[in-house]
C-alpha cells in the first residue's frame, strides 16, 4: 500500500494565491516527515480551485526540498503544452531527482486555456492520442520526428535522455487521467497506468480497472503486465479522533472553495456547464473516502484496495483550508494511519 497526498493548491475564501501556493510547500515537506509515500500536484489555469499554473515547475521546486518522497504530477494538461516541451522537462526532473519523479498527464476540459494557449479546442476533442503519443517516444526513443495531424518536425536527438538515469533503467513514469471508457482504453493500449478522480466509488473504479486490463490484453500486452498496473486512487483524507469532527470540518470549509473554484471555469466555446452543489458533493466525498478516525480511514483505504486492486492512493489532505490544520491531518496520516495499513 503505498499512500501519498493529492496537493491542488487550492484558494479557500478569504485567502491569497500566495497562502494557498506556501500551504502546498509545507503539505510535501511534511508528508516526507511523516512517512507518506508521494505527493501528486495538480495544475490549473485562472481559477481559485488550484493557484499551480504549471505542476512540473512545482514538482522540481519540491524535489528540491525533499529528499525521499515521490513527487507527481496530477495532472499536467497536455493538450495546453507541446509534447517535447513537457517531454524535456519530465526527463530533466527524473534524471536530477534519482527517479523520484512520476508524469502524470490528462486531457484538461473545453476550457478558456485552450484559447490564452492557442492550442484550440481540436488539442483537447482530436489530438490528445497524437500528442500523449509523442511525448512518449520522447521518453523513450534516442531521436523523435514527427509527421502527425498536429505535430510535424525533422527528426531531432533527444537531450537529455531520460533513460541515462545514473543507477536506474528506463525514463519517468507515466500515468494518465481516466474518466471515461475511451481514456481508459487509451491508457490500456499503452499500458499506462490510470489516475482516477476522487468523485468515483469503489464500485466504478473496479469497473474501470477491469475494462483496462481487457483493453490491455486485447492490445498484447501480458496478462502478467496487466494485473501489475500500478494505478492510482485520488480520494479526500481528514483524520479526527470522530468521523463527526471530520466531516464537520469539510463539510464547514470546502463547500466555499469548491463554489469559488469550479463556478470560476469558463467553456472556451460557450457551451453551457453544469457544476455540483458543494455541500452535496462534499458529503459524497466524505462517505467514499478516509475521512474520520484513524482506524475507519485504514479500515475503508484497506477495503477500496481489496474491492479495486488499487494500492497506491492521492489524497486530498487540505480540505479544512487551514495550514496548521492540513499540516495536522498529514501527521496523523502518518502517525496513525500508515501505522495500522502497514
Amino acid at each position: 500500500m503505498r499512500v501519498g497526498a493529492f496537493v491542488l493548491a487550492a484558494q479557500f475564501p478569504g485567502q491569497g494565491q500566495g497562502e494557498a501556493l506556501h500551504r502546498a510547500v509545507r503539505t510535501t515537506e511534511v508528508a516526507e516527515e511523516s512517512g507518506l509515500d508521494s505527493v501528486w500536484l495538480a495544475e490549473h489555469h485562472f481559477v481559485p480551485y488550484g493557484t499551480c499554473p504549471s505542476a512540473v515547475t512545482l514538482a522540481g521546486l519540491l524535489l528540491g526540498r525533499t529528499r525521499r518522497i515521490r513527487v507527481g504530477t496530477a495532472v499536467s494538461v497536455l493538450p495546453n503544452i507541446h509534447p517535447v516541451a513537457l517531454g524535456e522537462q519530465a526527463a530533466l526532473l527524473h534524471l536530477l531527482s534519482g527517479g523520484r519523479f512520476s508524469l502524470g498527464v490528462g486531457r484538461g476540459g473545453p476550457w478558456v486555456d485552450l484559447e490564452v494557449f492557442g492550442s484550440g479546442l481540436q488539442a483537447y476533442e482530436r489530438d490528445f492520442p497524437e500528442s500523449l503519443d509523442l511525448l512518449l517516444r520522447w521518453l523513450r526513443e534516442p531521436r523523435v520526428s514527427a509527421d502527425g495531424e498536429r505535430y510535424r518536425f525533422r527528426e531531432v536527438p533527444v537531450v537529455p535522455r531520460p533513460d541515462e538515469l545514473i543507477g536506474g533503467a528506463g525514463g519517468p513514469e507515466v500515468v494518465v487521467a481516466c474518466t471515461s471508457a475511451k481514456s481508459v482504453r487509451l491508457a490500456a493500449e499503452r499500458a499506462l497506468p490510470m489516475l482516477l478522480g476522487m468523485h468515483c466509488g469503489d464500485e466504478e473504479k473496479a469497473e474501470m480497472v477491469a475494462l483496462w486490463r481487457t483493453h490491455a490484453i486485447a492490445a498484447g500486452h501480458p496478462p502478467e503486465e496487466a494485473d501489475a498496473a500500478a494505478h492510482v486512487s485520488a480520494g479526500v483524507a481528514q483524520i479526527a479522533d470522530s468521523r463527526t469532527e471530520a466531516t464537520e470540518t469539510l463539510v464547514k470549509a470546502m463547500p466555499g472553495w469548491l463554489r469559488l473554484g469550479l463556478g470560476a471555469h469558463v467553456t472556451v466555446d460557450g457551451r453551457p456547464r453544469s457544476m455540483r452543489d458543494p455541500v452535496a458533493y462534499t458529503e459524497l466525498l466524505c462517505g467514499l473516502h478516509p475521512v474520520g478516525p484513524p482506524r475507519l480511514a485504514a479500515d475503508r483505504l484497506a477495503a477500496t484496495a481489496e474491492r479495486t486492486g488499487i494500492t497506491r492512493f492521492a489524497l486530498l489532505v487540505e480540505g479544512s483550508g487551514d495550514l496548521a490544520a492540513t499540516e495536522e491531518n498529514v501527521r496523523r496520516m502518518g502517525a496513525e494511519v500508515l501505522s495500522q495499513l502497514r
